[in-house]
Order: structure tokens, then C-alpha cells, then sequence
């Protein structure tokens, strides 16, 4: 499987990005190069903590982030137009921002990469549920006993704990 990211630029530097790919389709290796070769480079670093980091096209750098999203993307390959190969699943994102834009405070991205995953943690996934620590180790505890056939001691406060848990 191959490692894959998505990367999410601002327009501006999408058609940059566009403009430079299909410059580099267009020209041939033997034709002179029109435009410097600063102006054809393309860079992304990362500083330690990995997360934040610096994205370069030509002269200009905007800032980085290495997010994580709210669930896998799978991507796909074909050779034939007919069947479709899992080339890898996509968990992180790169999101580039312009110069003033502050950085995101979460590693995590809230949303997915479509509208209707807007929210998605909130809204797609199940939450954890609210238990009591102290009742759930009695219960293993009174778990272990009956397992090791022994006797429950608290078995009055073991059925009003279920009882208060199924209300």
C-alpha cells in the first residue's frame, strides 16, 4: 500500500499549483524553460513537533498544519477504467493557509474532506458513555466471585446499582 495525504491549499494557491503542473505537461525537455526555475519549486517542511510546518511555491511561503481527520478515506487506482485497486487509506491532511490566518488550536480536523461529513465526530459517531468508576470495579469485582464460584457479599447494593443504571 502507498502512504497518502490530502492536501488542502487556498485557491490562490491552487491555481499556482495548476498553473505550474500544466507548465511543466506543456513544455518538452529540449524546449528552453520560459519562466526561472524558482518560480517551479514546490516544498513542504516540517518543524519538530511535526504537526506545524512551512509549504514553498516559488518565492512564497504560507503556513502549514498536519491535521488528522475524522475517519479514513480510502483512495483507488485503475488501469483498466473497469476495476478499481485500494492504493492506500487516507487519515491526515496537510492544510495550507495564507500568511494571516491563525493556526488551528486541535489536531484534529472537525470535519471530513465533503459537506455532509460537516460535524462528523458530533454527529456520525456514538459517544462514550458516562460511567461510575466505583460501580464499575464493584461489579467486576462481585464478576470475579461469582466467575471464581464463589458468593456475592453486596448483592442488594450490586441488583439497586443495576437497577439505578437501567432507569
Amino acid at each position: 500500500m502507498e502512504e497518502q495525504f490530502i492536501l488542502r491549499v487556498p485557491p490562490s494557491v491552487a491555481e499556482r499549483i495548476e498553473h505550474l503542473l500544466n507548465n511543466n505537461n506543456n513544455n518538452n525537455s529540449d524546449a528552453p524553460s520560459s519562466s526561472s526555475d524558482d518560480n517551479k519549486s514546490l516544498d513542504l517542511s516540517f518543524s519538530e513537533d511535526g504537526r506545524s510546518g512551512s509549504f514553498l511555491i516559488g518565492n512564497e511561503r504560507f503556513p502549514a498544519s498536519l491535521l488528522d481527520l475524522p475517519c479514513l478515506v480510502e483512495s483507488f487506482k485503475t488501469y483498466d477504467d473497469s476495476s478499481l485497486i485500494k492504493t492506500a487509506d487516507i487519515a491526515q491532511m496537510i492544510m495550507v493557509r495564507e500568511s494571516g490566518e491563525p493556526a488551528p488550536d486541535v489536531i484534529e480536523y472537525r470535519h471530513g474532506l465533503t459537506p455532509p461529513m460537516r460535524d462528523a465526530r458530533k454527529r456520525r459517531f456514538r459517544r462514550d458513555p458516562d460511567l461510575n468508576p466505583e460501580l464499575v470495579s464493584r461489579v467486576e469485582k462481585d464478576l470475579l466471585k461469582i466467575m471464581a464460584r464463589g458468593n456475592v457479599n453486596n448483592l442488594d447494593i450490586l441488583s439497586s446499582c443495576l437497577l439505578q443504571t437501567a432507569v
